[in-house]
């Protein structure tokens, strides 16, 4: 897979598309890249994404909206796949005000494109003029064909990217991850902490996250904890440490990984969350916090072996 970060830096001929944000490539976004990857390869074409950054909702609203996947994860789970090259386009005002077929045109120009999939839903182009019916129009006058997919739904209803946010956000990490089709990650580099948990025994892992993640509400959670190609089980806290710090402003992400004792300052930790244990609590004694803690790794352990005994992720 090839990764872009502009229309212009490609020039490929015959090209099957698909165009959308694509935030965590649910199991709702596989479908239509599923369908992308088979019907492209299938005729000996490339099977390109493009996408876009930041949100365009973002910069259309003036709202920061927080992403479930960087364009470098969303790229590489577009990649595993079957997406030969994916886009990631600067979504500007100026971009947002091209009409659809100057944007298709550039499009056109650049991708030598052959086919055309989208949602149901999709418009792009300014006031959103360019909905499947309009890109079909397009498509007689440039040469391309359009193909729409319809919503992916299940039994709580259409798969969405908002939707999942709005999970995350609330620490039910298990359904945001059994819409995704995957546990929901959060990672970073190994930082300096206070180094305090390695006072009470149990040291944890400060993770520098980038701030444009969509956090989990603060809390304890199950997590699988991928470092390299090494995978550990992880209680994790997220938030503020009222214990020890009830003045802090930005939520903390610290693992403590079970069976672990190695220094990985400097090194990337990913961590995948599986079940939320409990709300961030604040102790009368440090005494009252370590058997808490204790807990909340023996809880941990729980977790994660059922979640491997039930065949989960």
């Amino acid at each position: 897979m090839k990764h872009y970060h502009s229309l212009e830096e490609v020039s490929i001929q015959n090209a099957w598309l698909t165009i959308g944000v694509f935030d965590g490539v649910h199991r709702g976004h596989r479908e239509i890249i599923h369908r992308l990857a088979s019907g492209a390869h299938a005729g000996g074409s490339p099977a390109v994404l493009l996408t876009f950054d930041p949100h365009p909702a973002s910069v259309l609203s003036g709202q920061e909206i927080k992403c479930v996947t960087t364009p470098e994860e969303r790229a590489e789970l577009m990649g595993n796949l079957g997406v030969d090259i994916v886009i990631t386009q600067p979504f500007t005002r100026e971009l947002a005000s091209s009409t659809a077929m100057e944007y298709m045109t550039r499009i056109k120009r650049s991708l030598g494109l052959k086919r055309l999939l989208v949602g149901y839903d999709f418009a792009l182009g300014r006031g959103r003029e360019g909905n499947p019916n309009r890109l079909a129009e397009i498509g007689g006058e440039l040469g391309y064909e359009v193909e729409v997919a319809q919503a992916v739904s299940d039994e709580s209803g259409v798969i969405s990217s908002t939707e999942i946010r709005k999970l995350i956000s609330t620490g039910n990490v298990e359904e945001a991850g059994r819409l995704l089709g995957y546990g929901y990650r959060l990672g970073g580099e190994v930082i300096h902490g206070v180094g305090r948990g390695r006072t009470i025994n149990f040291p944890t892992a400060n993770v520098d996250y980038p701030s444009r993640k969509a956090i989990p509400s603060n809390g304890i959670y199950a997590c699988w904890a991928h470092l390299g190609s090494e995978r550990f089980m992880a209680a994790t806290n997220i938030g503020f440490n009222p214990t020890f710090t009830p003045d802090r402003q930005i939520p903390s992400l610290e693992a403590y990984l079970l069976d672990f004792d190695r220094d990985i300052y400097g090194q990337n930790l990913k961590l995948e969350f599986v079940s939320r244990i409990r709300n961030e609590l604040k102790f009368s004694s440090v005494q009252a916090l370590i058997w808490k803690i204790q807990e909340d790794v023996d809880k941990t352990r729980e977790l994660l072996t059922k979640s491997m005994m039930d065949g989960g992720r």
